[in-house]
Formats: structure tokens, sequence, C-alpha cells
């Protein structure tokens, strides 16, 4: 399923529904948030039905405070925000992309012997190179 590609502040919103990985009220997300950094009610009310609206979340108004879960699994969105960055910046080609994570951002040696193992775990998975 492709939905709109959500701005920064939805997916701060997101990223609390998946965290609790419960329907949740605009109150509860708000207190989450505002607890990281100060944010206003409305303001978080207003974004959670501008996604209601693209269908981001869905709402379920059964009680006098509407519940809202969101319509994709994290995993789902991420691999649609990745896909258009590496279309739009990276000419498509997963190379380039990983090739820039390293050099803009150190990497550990854990973490780069967890990148040899998932690359390892790619090619088994895909019958070797592809």
């Amino acid at each position: 399923m492709k939905l709109p590609k959500p701005t920064a502040g939805e997916l701060e919103i997101l990223d609390v529904l998946w965290r609790l990985a419960k329907p949740a009220t605009v109150r509860e997300v708000h207190d989450v948030l505002n607890a990281a950094k100060p944010t206003g009610y409305t303001t978080v009310l207003k974004l959670m039905q501008i996604m209601a609206g693209k269908g981001l979340v869905k709402r379920d108004e059964q009680e006098r405070a509407h519940r809202y879960t969101p319509r994709l699994r994290q995993e789902q969105t991420q691999t649609q925000l990745l896909g258009d960055l590496l279309d739009r910046a990276f000419q498509g080609s997963a190379a380039l992309l990983v090739q820039q994570a390293l050099e803009s951002k150190r990497a550990t040696k854990a973490e780069i012997d967890e990148i040899r193992l998932m690359l390892d775990r790619y090619e088994e998975k895909n019958g070797g190179r592809k």
C-alpha cells in the first residue's frame, strides 16, 4: 500500500504510535512528545487529524476520545521513504547510499561487523549476488 510520505512532524507521531504498539489517543501521543520537547496539544491534534485524512493513521471514533493506529508498520514506512530517497538522491544505487552513509558518520567496528553479517545473509537469501 503506497501512502503519502509523512512529514517530519508526522513521523514523530508515527514513531510514538509504533512504540506504544496499541491504539492511542491524542492525549497519550501528546504526553510522550511533550516529555521530549514542549509540544502543543492542539498542534498534535491537528497533525493527527491531517494524518487520518491522508490515510497515514486509522481513527477509531467509537469512544469519546478517538484512538489512532498507524496504517502501515514501521518497516513498511521506512522502506517507502528509503526507496524514494534512493531514487531521488542516489540514482537508485544502494551502493552509493551505503557509501555515503558510512562516509558521513564513522561506523564503529561492531557496526561494520554487523553490516558484513547482513550482507552475507542477504547473499545467502538471494542466491549469491543479485
